[in-house]
C-alpha cells in the first residue's frame, strides 16, 4: 500500500477501543546512505497541545481519514533525533534533481516494504517553470543531502491548509528555526496574522524581526488591536513606535489606545471591537452581525446598544442585549426595546483580579469597559481573561509543563 504524506497531516488517530486520541502532524524518517528513508513513526498531537511519537510498528491500519494504532501510546513529548527528519516540515519544497533537471518535492509516498516496515519509495515533483507534475523512484532523486538556503514553502502550506490558526501555529513552533521562518514569510498576512496570535512571545518576536518593517506593520494591522498591542508591548520602545507609524492610521488608533493602559487591567486585555449596534437597529440586523464566521464566540455572545457613532470609543453606552435574549423576540424588534441596562459596566482601570471577579459573579463571557464619559471603549472577554491568568509562555507546550 502507498501512501502520500502530505496528505496524511490532519488525520485522526484512533486507539484499539475505537476513541480518538489526536491527530497526524508529521511523519518521522532516517536517512540511509545510498537508500530510501526509513520510516520511524509519526508525530502525533494530543490534548493539549502536545505532539508525541507513534512508532510505526504499532500501526495496524491507514485508511481514508484514519489511522488506527495498538498497544499504548506513550505521551512523553517528542523529541527529533538528529539522524531524523520530519518528512512533513523539512522535506516538502526542498529542490532537487531528476534526471539533471531541478525540480521542487510536493509529496512523498511511503510503502510497507516488510511487514511493520516502511520506506519513503516515491518522490512527487514539479517543474519549477513548466508546473508539469511527476512521481519518480526514491532512487531518481538527488539533493535531498544538500543545505539549501531557501526551501520555499508552498507545499507545506497547502499540506496544512485545513488547519486551524492554533494547530498550524503549534507546527510551525515545532519546526527547525531557519524553516519555521520561511513558512511564515510564505503566509499571506491575514493568515500570518492569524498564527502569531496563538504563538508563544518569542516565536512571535522572532517572526516579526524577520520581517520587512513594510511588511510587519501590514500583519499588525490584520491582527486583533489586542493581540497587537500585547506583542508592541514587549518589542524594544523605538522599534515598536516605527511599527505603529508604518500601520495604517485607522487600524494603529485602537492599538495606540490600548498602550495607554496597563497590561493588567480592563482597558489593557480588552478587545476594541466588540459587536456594537445603535437602539434604532433591529434584533434582524444584531442577528446577521453576530453570525459573522470570523468573530470569536465570546465576541459574537452579545451586542452592545450605544448612541452614535458606533466604533469605539463610542457614544453614550445604553446596554447590552444577549444572543438568547435575540433568538427570543421577532426579528423586527429593535434592540432599544431588549436592552439589559441591569449591570454596570466596567471602567478601563479596574484590575485584572477584579475583572476576573465580575465575570464569574455574573456568569458571563463578556463586559463592557466604559470610560468617564460614558462612552464604550471595549469589551473584555473571558478568553482574554484566561490569556492574563495562565501562567507566561502558556503557548509554549513544554515551557508550561516544566515551569518555566
Amino acid at each position: 500500500m502507498r501512501i502520500f504524506v502530505a496528505r496524511l497531516a490532519g488525520t485522526a488517530v484512533f486507539d484499539p477501543a475505537g476513541d480518538q486520541i489526536g491527530r497526524i502532524r508529521d511523519v518521522v524518517a532516517g536517512m540511509r546512505p545510498g537508500q530510501p528513508p526509513r520510516v520511524h513513526g509519526m508525530v502525533v498531537e494530543v490534548q493539549p497541545r502536545r505532539r508525541v511519537f507513534l512508532p510505526i510498528t504499532r500501526v495496524r491500519g491507514i485508511e481514508a481519514g484514519s489511522v488506527i494504532f495498538t498497544g499504548r501510546l506513550n505521551v512523553r513529548r517528542f523529541e527529533q533525533r538528529a539522524s531524523e527528519i520530519l518528512v512533513i516540515g523539512q522535506m516538502l519544497d526542498l529542490t532537487v534533481e531528476v534526471g539533471g533537471e531541478p525540480m521542487t518535492v510536493y509529496d512523498l509516498a511511503m510503502e510497507e516494504v516488510r511487514p511493520a516496515t516502511w520506506e519513503i519509495t516515491k518522490v512527487a515533483v514539479v517543474r519549477r517553470k513548466r508546473r508539469e507534475t511527476r512521481t519518480v523512484d526514491w532512487n531518481e532523486v538527488s539533493g535531498f543531502d544538500t543545505l539549501q538556503k531557501d526551501q520555499g514553502a508552498a507545499g507545506l502550506i497547502a499540506a496544512f491548509e485545513s488547519m486551524r490558526a492554533a494547530d498550524l501555529a503549534n507546527a510551525l513552533h515545532a519546526l527547525p528555526g531557519k524553516r519555521r521562518i520561511e513558512v511564515a514569510a510564505a503566509l499571506d498576512d491575514e493568515r500570518l496574522a492569524d498564527v502569531l496570535e496563538e504563538l508563544p512571545l518569542r516565536d512571535q518576536m522572532g517572526i516579526l524581526g524577520t520581517l520587512a518593517p513594510e511588511r510587519a506593520a501590514d500583519v499588525l494591522e490584520e491582527m486583533d488591536p489586542d493581540d497587537a498591542a500585547d506583542l508592541l508591548q514587549d518589542l524594544p520602545e523605538d522599534q515598536a513606535a516605527r511599527l505603529l507609524a508604518l500601520m495604517e492610521p485607522r487600524d494603529a488608533a485602537p492599538v495606540r489606545r490600548l498602550l495607554s493602559y496597563d497590561e493588567n487591567t480592563a482597558g489593557g486585555m480588552m478587545t476594541t471591537e466588540p459587536v456594537i449596534l445603535p437602539p434604532s437597529a433591529t434584533i434582524a440586523e444584531a442577528l446577521a452581525q453576530i453570525r459573522q464566521k470570523d468573530l470569536p464566540p465570546a465576541v459574537a455572545a452579545q451586542v452592545f446598544v450605544t448612541r452614535a457613532p458606533n466604533e469605539t470609543p463610542t457614544g453614550t453606552y445604553l446596554g447590552v442585549t444577549h444572543f438568547q435574549r435575540l433568538l427570543r423576540d421577532p426579528p423586527s424588534t429593535l434592540l432599544g426595546a431588549v436592552i439589559d441596562a441591569s449591570l454596570d459596566p466596567i471602567r478601563p482601570e479596574l484590575p485584572l483580579t477584579e475583572v476576573t471577579s465580575y465575570l464569574a459573579t455574573y456568569n458571563l463571557v463578556a463586559a463592557p469597559v466604559v470610560d468617564e464619559l460614558g462612552q464604550l471603549v471595549g469589551a473584555v472577554t473571558v478568553d482574554d481573561v484566561l490569556d492574563h491568568l495562565l501562567p507566561e509562555g502558556w503557548r509554549d507546550a513544554e515551557d508550561w509543563r516544566n515551569g518555566d
